[in-house]
């Protein structure tokens, strides 16, 4: 049976190490000022602000090769505190533009991630595993499930630096060789390991 296109951003898996994604994030701030929508999935990067609290803040990752990511937001948050605090429903499931607010974000760097290739022109080959590839942002996110379009992109496989690394085909019954296959991969760029900073 082929891939359903369905794209999803980057989804936690497990930990290389391989134990279990348990669900851990930390809080992240978003400027009221910032005019791109965030969605469940999206990859983020600091921008060297903070809140008046000292909570970093982070904005959308930049598609391509030599960029960095600090990991892909994971749910929304009313305040900066630890505590998860459950959605209304009268709330939005992604961080519409120009709002601002608190999202949570899988920043572990030793964390592996599923994800959906973009298979454009063509899917990359199963050698593929291994070799290096960058992130692109697709059509952006559903505002209905929130969930975000950003894929590995089919024409970046090498083996220079690049933002992710291919770690093999997600062995799920659902995923096959082919079209829109998913690949279980780690953030090779991530922003917690750049020397530099910002």
């Amino acid at each position: 049976m082929a891939n359903a296109n369905a794209p999803f951003g980057l989804r936690p898996y497990s930990y290389r190490n391989g134990n279990p994604y348990a669900g851990a994030v930390r809080t992240y701030w978003v400027s009221p000022s910032y005019g791109s929508a965030i969605y469940l999935g999206d990859p983020v990067i600091p921008t060297g602000t903070s809140d008046a609290n000292g909570i970093p803040g982070v904005q959308l990752a930049t598609a391509g090769a030599g960029t960095y990511t600090v990991g892909p937001m994971q749910g929304i948050t009313n305040n900066a505190g630890p505590l998860i605090i459950t959605l209304q429903q009268t709330q939005s499931v992604y961080l519409p533009a120009n709002t601002g607010g608190y999202i949570y974000v899988a920043d572990d760097p030793t964390l592996l991630f599923c994800i959906q290739e973009n298979s454009s022109p063509s899917a990359l080959s199963v050698n593929a595993a291994s070799e290096n590839a960058a992130m692109t942002a697709g059509s952006g996110g559903s505002t209905i499930s929130g969930q975000s379009s950003w894929q590995v992109d089919s024409n970046t496989a090498q083996t220079g630096a690049s933002q992710l690394r291919l770690i093999q085909l997600l062995q799920e019954a659902d995923n096959v060789p082919g079209n829109f296959q998913r690949w279980l991969v780690f953030i090779l760029q991530h922003s917690m390991l750049n020397t530099t900073g910002i």
